[in-house]
């Protein structure tokens, strides 16, 4: 089946190859006949198998350059309210007229009420975002037109079930209403009863995870070291062709530049490239000119390379399903591939997430070294060197020698070939890094656990931030989490450990931070309950 085989204008369909898609995937292709014809749907899917253009095509099917609200999509959080309006932009970038916004918490609300008078079609936003637009009555749902709820059972999880109610409560109920969800818990089947009309049941089975023949690595490390750790990791494992992943566009162009500048034959790979330029990129990757190929997911998705000997997740992919699509690009054909994952902080916990999910072990490595990478190419030398001495005859590399090997001992001349051999590869410039080369080698959280202090007991006595909530309210480390980030703006990766009570909860963060978050996050829901917020400064 194809795309084409839908009823989907031109425009879409010119999106949709931009974006590289070839195919429906399983949720497509079972959900989009009818969403397009107007039905209620409960689509349950995992994160990662194109739910979003399963209900953002429909959804940008339906919308008119009429300047007011017609879709509204929900989500639990910032980031994925930011991943999905990108998406629906990009598939939508040829139906001129057609605006996507992206409402959350923790970014400025003026910034977006100008947009909204501005005029916008498509709403993505999280709950808290939504109820405050709505309260300020700067959102009017009168013309809308579809409400999908997406990952539904995760903002349940996180305490959303009576904003989502106010909200459902304020849109016209002649509406098409989608929700897509991991799981089909009983939170869910209520709301398509209250909800939905003889909604469209579409159940999608996980894949098969199991990727044989890779050996599955991760590094933690600090954020500036990344450049830096990949180039040596290039140059010990000496792959012939490396594909690398970064989350982003900017950051596939970015190291892209870094990774020519050191030396190596790399190109990047996204979404804003046009088709005859990824062609070429892919050409020359195929045919081994360039050597390692930086790129996104989107851009990667579909492509066929059979002979990729390495995998770097230069950033960890925001869900699982990727992994499982980035790290089978290696390993074909019964060859063993490699995959390198680069871990920054919290994300070890992510990585967690991905080794329960997948199942796969996963085995940490220590940062190389200089002296490693470098004893690695001259391994990897002497090895070339024997090669050549056993399949060439060399009668004329001796006469040219041999004025030298009259004056000069013979293993001296070999060692400085040798030497000039590897200065000629090692033309990639690696800088010292003090954390790894000197002194105490880099130690990450994760590993110093090994102490037998907790994070907590290594920082009781730093100021925290304190929530009258517990365990006994119902309170876990997600829905702080997602409260920090959605009311105070806080980025994950800057949370440190959550120690919950049972009738409060503690929370280290930077201090710059601590009196911000108090700010921001005092008086607020979470989990449905009204929250008192302060600074601890004494021992738990």
């Amino acid at each position: 089946m194809n795309f084409s085989d839908f009823s989907l204008s031109k425009a879409l369909l010119k999106g949709i190859g931009d974006k590289g898609f070839t195919s429906p995937s399983p949720i497509q292709e079972e959900a989009l006949g009818p969403i397009l014809e107007g039905q209620d749907l409960v689509g349950q899917a995992q994160t990662g198998t194109g739910k979003t253009a399963a209900f953002g095509l429909p959804l940008l099917e339906k919308t008119s350059k009429k300047k007011q609200v017609q879709g509204l999509v929900l989500c639990p959080t910032r980031e994925l309210s930011i991943q999905v309006a990108r998406e629906l932009e990009d598939l939508g970038k040829y139906k001129k007229g057609v605006r996507v916004l992206a409402v959350y918490g923790g970014a400025p609300i003026g910034k977006q009420i100008q947009a909204l008078r501005e005029g916008a079609q498509i709403i993505v936003g999280t709950p808290g975002r939504v109820m405050d637009h709505l309260r300020r009555g700067t959102l009017n749902f009168s013309a809308l037109k579809m409400v999908v709820l997406d990952e539904a059972d995760e903002m349940f999880d996180m305490g959303f079930r009576e904003d989502m109610k106010t909200i459902l409560d304020q849109t016209p109920k002649k509406r098409q209403t989608c929700f897509f969800s991991a799981t089909l818990g009983q939170e869910i089947r209520e709301f398509s009863k209250l909800y939905q009309k003889n909604p469209h049941w579409v159940k999608i089975q996980k894949k098969d995870l199991t990727v044989e023949g890779i050996d599955q690595y991760y590094l933690e490390m600090e954020a500036k070291m990344k450049t830096e750790v990949l180039s040596r990791l290039l140059d010990l494992e000496d792959p012939r062709l490396a594909m690398v992943f970064c989350n982003t566009k900017r950051q596939v162009d970015r190291l892209t530049r870094d990774l020519t500048r050191r030396g190596y034959h790399a190109d990047g790979l996204h979404g804003d490239l046009k088709q005859t330029q990824r062609d070429n990129v892919m050409n020359k990757f195929r045919q081994g000119t360039v050597e390692v190929l930086v790129a996104t997911d989107v851009a990667a998705r579909g492509l066929d390379v059979g002979a990729v000997d390495m995998v770097v997740n230069y950033d960890l992919p925001q869900d699982q399903e990727a992994y499982v699509h980035r790290i089978g690009r290696t390993g074909r054909a019964g060859k063993t591939g490699q995959a390198f994952s680069f871990v920054v902080g919290r994300d070890i916990y992510h990585l967690e997430e991905i080794m329960a999910y997948t199942k796969a072990h996963i085995e940490g490595r220590d940062l190389p070294t200089l002296k490693e990478v470098e004893a690695g190419i001259q391994e990897r030398t002497l090895r070339e060197l024997g090669r050549v001495l056993k399949d060439n005859q060399l009668d004329q590399e001796i006469q040219s020698l041999a004025p030298l090997l009259k004056r000069e001992d013979p293993s001296r001349v070999a060692a400085a070939l040798l030497v000039l051999y590897g200065q000629k590869n090692q033309e990639t410039h690696h800088q010292a890094l003090d954390r790894v080369d000197y002194g105490k080698p880099f130690r990450s959280t994760s590993r110093r656990k090994k102490s037998g202090k907790t994070p907590h007991e290594r920082t009781s006595g730093a100021p925290k931030l304190w929530i009258n909530r517990g365990r006994l309210d119902g309170i876990n480390p997600k829905v702080v989490l997602a409260a920090l980030h959605s009311e105070a703006g806080i980025p994950k990766n800057q949370v440190g450990n959550i120690l919950i009570k049972e009738g409060h909860t503690l929370v280290d963060l930077p201090p710059r931070l601590l009196k911000e978050s108090v700010k921001k996050l005092n008086g607020k829901k979470i989990r449905g309950q009204r929250v008192r917020v302060d600074l601890f400064k004494g021992k738990n």
